[in-house]
């Protein structure tokens, strides 16, 4: 146990000198594979089948598939097809905001994809209509962590395939809790800009056009709101597993990227190709580093020791639960949602099952905390992340993060975790779990 804690803590100081993420885990699981006396040569191999996983295979064709319908134009699309509804309220671009996110998170499995390809258009755009820009930066952070927890997530397919558990039940946990805070934001966007008065808001328009916008935009976004529909709807009803339906969606993607909205060109797929295989093979590395470590810690027992140790400290139930999360929230901090995922996976999700947790009820545990801990200050990879769209210093945009994280997603962390049902009712209805 003390040489893993002695890893870890070389882990983060690599992490905090800005190390990628990849090379400071191999080091530190080299390190602990080596102290520990584990056979090295026994773990990569370990590690390299694990990374050829059947269900792991499903990781990059949704970050292809994601990649291709962001570059053929979706994020437009389904923009325009949420600001029809409520673009000419006061608040509604932020309301617009939170909603896209969530629905492009259930296209790319990716809170950095829904960075990259909202934040870029809703914050200059937001900041154009009056908002404060550190309101609309930090709505765009707060809300891409929203592709975390709306299916098909990358992080729950490393979380599933690490902790052994099914992918599509993984995927169902976190549904209801990830509407229930797209809500949340959508409410408190409103709140927070109720005495703004440098919003420029649009008249009203009449019925009968209303009507026609909403049509018309829903129309032109069809086929980009059928796509998580389509994926979903395959994996539930078993005519494919996870890792199928992601071939599909990718051969969606193309169809509908190249014939339908025609976003697609030959100029510009060769670049998301590439985009995607950057992406992917960043995660990939940190896989492999992350499985080499996390043989080496069972083998060693470590995940055996720190649910000993937390359960000597206290057998009361909600305690333990209480502590889980704040280890979530620090991970979370430190590390991206793939790797805090694995972690959970390997250290944590032992002592869960301890005291008595559903895996997959833990699941969703891990997927809303994880969000919370990608924005929270001092680390915070995905507010960063949105300060580099709109060229921010901490300072300007802190504050009102803060706000909509301890008003939103820290409560909804806390009912996640103790109301079980809120994140098991889809998986026993749908999938028959026990």
């Amino acid at each position: 146990m003390t040489i893993f804690l002695i890893s870890l803590l070389i882990i983060v100081v690599l992490l905090l000198a800005e190390m990628p993420i990849a090379f400071a885990f191999g080091i530190g699981a080299l390190i602990f594979g080596l102290a520990s006396g584990s056979n090295v040569s026994f773990l990569i191999p370990y590690a390299y089948q694990t990374t050829l996983s059947f269900a792991l295979l499903a990781l990059p064709l949704f970050v292809l598939a994601g990649t291709l319908m962001a570059e053929g134009g979706i994020s437009d699309r389904l923009l325009n097809f949420v600001n029809a509804f409520v673009g000419r309220l006061k608040g509604g671009l932020g309301a617009v905001t939170v909603i896209t996110c969530a629905l492009f998170g259930a296209i790319s499995g990716s809170s950095s994809a829904a960075i990259a390809a909202i934040g870029q258009i809703m914050i200059p755009r937001m900041v154009k209509e009056g908002y404060p820009v550190g309101h609309a930066t930090a709505l765009v952070a707060c809300s891409s962590v929203l592709a975390l927890m709306i299916p098909p997530s990358i992080p729950m397919i490393v979380f599933a395939v690490t902790g052994g558990l099914s992918v599509g039940a993984a995927f169902l946990s976190t549904v209801i809790p990830g509407i229930l805070l797209a809500l949340a934001y959508v409410g408190l966007n409103f709140w927070f800009l109720r005495n703004n008065d440098t919003i420029t808001v649009e008249e009203p328009l009449p019925v009968r056009q209303a009507v026609r916008n909403v049509y018309s935009s829903g129309l032109s976004a069809f086929w980009a709101l059928l796509m998580p529909l389509l994926i979903l709807g395959v994996i539930y009803s078993g005519i494919a597993t996870p890792t199928e339906a992601a071939a599909i969606a990718l051969v969606y993607a193309v169809v509908v990227g190249l014939f339908i909205y025609r976003g697609l060109t030959l100029r510009n797929i060769p670049r998301a190709i590439v985009r995607a295989a950057i992406t992917t093979s960043s995660i990939i590395a940190v896989l492999f580093f992350l499985f080499v470590m996390s043989r080496a810690m069972i083998l060693q027992q470590v995940p055996r020791e720190v649910a000993d140790a937390l359960l000597t400290l206290t057998d009361n139930k909600i305690l333990i639960l209480l502590m889980i999360n704040v280890i979530l929230l620090l991970i979370g901090m430190i590390v991206d949602d793939v790797s805090g995922s694995v972690l959970a996976a390997i250290v944590l999700l032992p002592v869960a099952t301890e005291i008595g947790v559903h895996p997959i009820h833990f699941a969703a545990i891990v997927g809303t905390n994880l969000g919370l801990g990608n924005v929270s200050p001092p680390c915070a990879p995905m507010l960063y992340m949105a300060a580099g769209v709109s060229k921010l210093t901490l300072d300007k945009y802190v504050g009102i993060t803060l706000k909509f994280l301890l008003l939103g997603h820290l409560p909804m962390v806390l009912i996640v975790t103790f109301i079980p049902e809120l994140s098991l009712a889809l998986p026993r209805w749908i999938m028959g779990i026990a």
